[in-house]
C-alpha cells in the first residue's frame, strides 16, 4: 500500500516539475519576446498591418506641332467610407444629411442609403463603396459631403484614384500616338508615341501613401494626406499637324472602303526638317469597318514592288554605266533571265525605248536589263548603294516594333543569279514604308536624307526638358546631275507615264506608282486568288517640294481594280490637293499696285459680310471634333472640348447664330 501511495507522489512530483520548467520556458520566451526580439517582432506586425502603397503618377500629354491636344490622362476615383471609423455621436449626427447628399447626386432615396450605410457599420464594412469611377468635378462634390468632409481620420473618407488615357482626336492616328493594352495578367504594354516616350519623359515619378489592413485583402488610407506626392510626367509635343492628319486619315478610309483593301497605311513628311506631319494606319474588321489596328507604315517590311525601280536607276545614272537616252530593248513584253519569265503589264511590251522612258511606264523588263546587264558580273557594286543610302539597316526610329529591311546578298541563304533582277523592280527584298519614304524625300531635299522625326520637344509646362533636332543619315545620296534627271523622270511619271489619270493643271506633283503580288508563293493558287500591294510614293509640289507622301494599300479588291496609279494615286491626288488648297504653298510676290472703284467696292462689301459672319456662332453639331474646333478657333474664340467622349460634336454651349464675343468661351461636348 505504502509503495503505491510512493509511486504515485513520483509521478505527481514529475508531472508538476513538468509544468514548472514549462512555465520557466513560457516566462522565458515572454521576456525574450519583450526584451530581445521585440522590435523585430512588433516592426513585423506593422509591416504586415500597415504599408506604403505606390501612387501612379499622370501620364504627361501628347501634343500635335500647334498644340492640339492628342492624348490626355483623365483621373478617375473611386469613392468608399468605413464605416466604423467615426464615432457615434458624429456618425448620428451626418448619416441623414449625408444620405440626402447621396440621393440627390445618385438618385436613390435618402431612406436607402441611410439603411445601406447604418448596415456596413453594424457588420464593421470598413471598405463600403460609395461611387465608382467619376471624374474629378465629381470628387471633389462628394468630398464635401456631409460626414465625408471630415476626411479619413474622424469621418471615414477612402478615395483611391486611377488614371485612364484618352484622345481627345478620336482615332485620328491613335496607332502612332499610343494606347493601353492589358494582358491577361493586367500588365498593360503601350504602343506608338506613348511607348517610345513612356518610361523617360511621360510616366512621371510614382508617389506613397501609407495604408492600414482592414481584413480581406483590403486597405485603407491611414492618413488623409500623401505621404510622398507623385510627380507628373512631361508632356510630348509631336511633329502631327491635326489638319494634315485629318486629310490623310479620311483619304485612306474612302480609298480602302472602295476597293474593299485588307489594310493600308500613309505618311505625309516635312521635306526640309523629316518631320512626320500625318501618318494614318487603318485595318479592316470582320465586319467591313476599319480601324487603327497597327502601325503598318513603322513596322511591316515587305517587297515594295515598283517603287524600288527609283533607287536601281539612281544606281546606274551614278555610276554612269546608263544615261536617260540608253535604248534599252524591253522586247515583246516577255524576256527570259536564268530560265524564269518577266513580263511587263503593257501587253505587246513597249519595244526599244530610251531608259527615262523604261521608269515612266514601269518596265520590269527594262529596269531588270539594265541591272543585269551592268552589275551581274559584280552585284556587290549595286548592292552597296543600296547600303550608302542606309536601306539594308533599320531607321532606329524611337517607336517599338519597327520592321526589319532584307536585302540579299551574294553569299548569302537568299541569293541567286535572279535575285539581282528581280530586285531591279522591287522583289526578292524587303524595306518598311518608312524607308521608301525617306529615300523619296532625299530626292526632294536636293539629295539630303533625314531621319523621319515623330517629335519636336519634351516640355514641363513651358518648360522646355529636350528639343529634338533634324538627324541626317545621308549627307548627299547621289550627285546633283542624277538628282536632277531622276527628279525630271519622276515628274514626267505624273505627266505622262503609269501616273498620268493623276496629272491636274492647278498643281504639281511628282512620284512613282507600285503594284507588286504578294501571297504568290503557290503560283496556282495566285491565278485563282490574285493579290497585290498597291503604292505611290512621291512628293509635291514637283519643282519646290514641301511635302513628301507614301500610299500603300494592301490586297485591294481584283474586281474594282489593283494598279498603283488606280489605287493609291487617287489618295496621294487627294492628300496634295487639299493641303495645297488649304495651306498654299505660294512663293514671294512683287507687290502689285492696282485700283479699280467697282472691285474696291465689292471687297468692301464682302469684307464687311465676313465680318457679321464671324460674330455669329456656327453649328457645329455634328461635325467631327477636329473640324468643329479649326472653325471655331478661325472666329478668335476659345475652344473647350469635354473629354467623356470623341470623334462627333453632340452639344454646343452656345447656340446656333448667337453672337459671339472677343475670346469668349465655347464648350463642346463629343461622343
Amino acid at each position: 500500500m505504502a509503495t503505491t501511495e510512493t509511486n504515485i507522489l513520483n509521478r505527481l512530483y514529475f508531472v508538476a516539475g513538468c509544468m514548472f520548467v514549462f512555465a520557466l520556458a513560457v516566462v522565458f520566451k515572454l521576456c525574450s519576446i519583450q526584451f530581445i526580439q521585440g522590435d523585430a517582432y512588433r516592426a513585423l506586425a506593422e509591416k504586415r498591418t500597415v504599408q506604403d502603397f505606390d501612387i501612379e503618377p499622370n501620364r504627361g500629354n501628347v501634343y500635335s506641332a500647334d498644340g492640339s491636344l492628342l492624348a490626355t490622362s483623365i483621373p478617375k476615383y473611386d469613392i468608399r467610407i468605413d464605416a466604423i471609423q467615426a464615432k457615434d455621436a458624429v456618425f448620428n449626427e451626418h448619416i441623414s444629411v449625408l444620405a440626402d447628399s447621396l440621393s440627390v447626386y445618385k438618385g436613390k432615396s435618402a431612406s436607402y442609403y441611410k439603411n445601406v450605410i447604418r448596415k456596413a457599420r453594424n457588420n464593421k464594412n470598413r471598405y463600403f463603396l460609395l461611387a465608382r469611377n467619376i471624374s474629378y468635378s465629381d470628387y471633389i462634390r462628394m468630398r464635401n459631403f456631409p460626414l465625408l468632409n471630415l476626411g479619413a481620420i474622424k469621418g471615414g473618407l477612402i478615395v483611391e484614384q486611377t488614371t485612364r488615357r484618352e484622345h481627345p482626336m478620336g482615332e485620328i492616328a491613335a496607332r502612332s500616338i499610343g494606347y493601353e493594352r492589358f494582358d491577361k495578367d493586367s500588365n498593360v504594354t503601350r504602343a506608338g508615341i506613348d511607348g517610345a516616350f513612356g518610361e523617360k519623359y511621360l510616366r512621371g515619378v510614382k508617389g506613397k501613401r501609407l495604408k492600414q489592413k482592414i481584413g480581406n485583402g483590403q486597405w485603407k488610407p491611414i492618413a488623409d494626406y500623401d505621404q510622398v506626392e507623385p510627380q507628373d510626367g512631361f508632356d510630348v509635343y509631336t511633329t502631327i499637324d491635326v489638319n494634315i492628319q485629318d486629310i490623310a486619315h479620311h483619304s485612306l478610309l474612302g480609298q480602302l472602303e472602295k476597293y474593299e483593301a485588307e489594310h493600308g497605311c500613309v505618311v505625309v513628311m516635312d521635306v526640309k526638317t523629316g518631320e512626320i506631319k500625318a501618318i494614318a494606319n487603318l485595318a479592316k474588321t470582320s465586319k467591313g469597318t476599319y480601324y487603327e489596328k497597327r502601325n503598318y507604315a513603322v513596322y511591316e517590311s515587305h517587297e515594295p514592288g515598283s517603287t524600288f525601280k527609283v533607287m536601281a536607276m539612281m544606281a546606274a545614272l551614278e555610276d554612269k554605266v546608263i544615261d536617260t537616252s540608253t535604248v534599252i530593248d524591253t522586247k515583246n513584253g516577255k524576256k527570259y533571265f536564268y530560265g524564269r519569265t518577266i513580263s511587263d503589264s503593257h501587253h505587246g511590251g513597249y519595244g526599244k525605248i530610251s531608259a527615262a522612258r523604261t521608269l515612266e511606264v514601269s518596265s520590269n523588263i527594262g529596269l531588270a536589263t539594265i541591272i543585269d546587264d551592268h552589275y551581274s558580273k559584280n552585284p556587290n557594286k549595286f548592292i552597296n548603294h543600296i547600303k550608302t543610302w542606309k536601306l539594308n539597316d533599320s531607321l532606329d526610329i524611337p517607336i517599338l516594333g519597327e520592321g526589319i529591311p532584307n536585302i540579299p546578298e551574294p553569299g548569302k541563304s537568299n541569293w541567286s543569279k535572279n535575285a539581282l533582277p528581280s530586285m531591279a523592280y522591287g522583289y526578292n527584298l524587303t524595306i518598311t514604308p518608312l524607308q521608301t519614304l525617306a529615300f523619296y524625300n532625299a530626292i526632294a531635299n536636293n539629295g539630303e536624307m533625314i531621319k523621319p522625326r515623330f517629335i519636336k520637344s519634351v516640355k514641363s509646362f513651358d518648360k522646355e526638358i529636350e528639343v529634338f533636332e533634324k538627324e541626317v543619315l545621308v549627307d548627299k545620296i547621289c550627285s546633283d546631275k542624277t538628282l536632277s534627271e531622276i527628279r525630271d523622270i519622276l515628274k514626267n511619271i505624273v505627266i505622262r507615264g503609269t501616273g498620268k489619270r493623276m496629272y491636274s493643271e492647278t498643281f504639281s506633283m511628282a512620284g512613282k506608282t507600285g503594284t507588286a503580288r504578294t501571297d504568290y508563293a503557290n503560283y496556282e493558287e495566285w491565278r485563282k486568288d490574285k493579290k497585290y500591294i498597291s503604292s505611290f510614293a512621291g512628293y509635291f509640289p514637283a519643282d519646290n517640294p514641301k511635302y513628301s507622301c507614301i500610299v500603300i494599300i494592301h490586297k485591294p479588291s481584283t474586281k474594282v481594280g489593283y494598279y498603283g496609279a488606280d489605287v493609291t494615286g487617287p489618295v496621294f491626288k487627294r492628300i496634295a490637293q487639299k493641303i495645297y488648297t488649304d495651306t498654299p504653298i505660294i512663293e514671294e510676290l512683287k507687290t502689285l499696285e492696282f485700283n479699280n472703284g467697282i472691285v474696291n467696292q465689292d471687297f468692301e462689301n464682302y469684307y464687311e459680310n465676313a465680318r457679321k459672319y464671324k460674330q455669329l456662332m456656327p453649328g457645329v453639331v455634328g461635325m467631327p471634333a477636329m473640324d468643329a474646333i479649326a472653325l471655331l478657333e478661325n472666329l478668335q474664340v476659345k475652344v473647350k472640348v469635354k473629354l467623356n467622349g470623341s470623334g462627333t460634336i453632340k452639344k454646343q454651349s452656345v447656340e446656333r447664330h448667337k453672337k459671339l464675343k472677343p475670346n469668349q468661351t465655347i464648350i463642346l461636348e463629343a461622343s
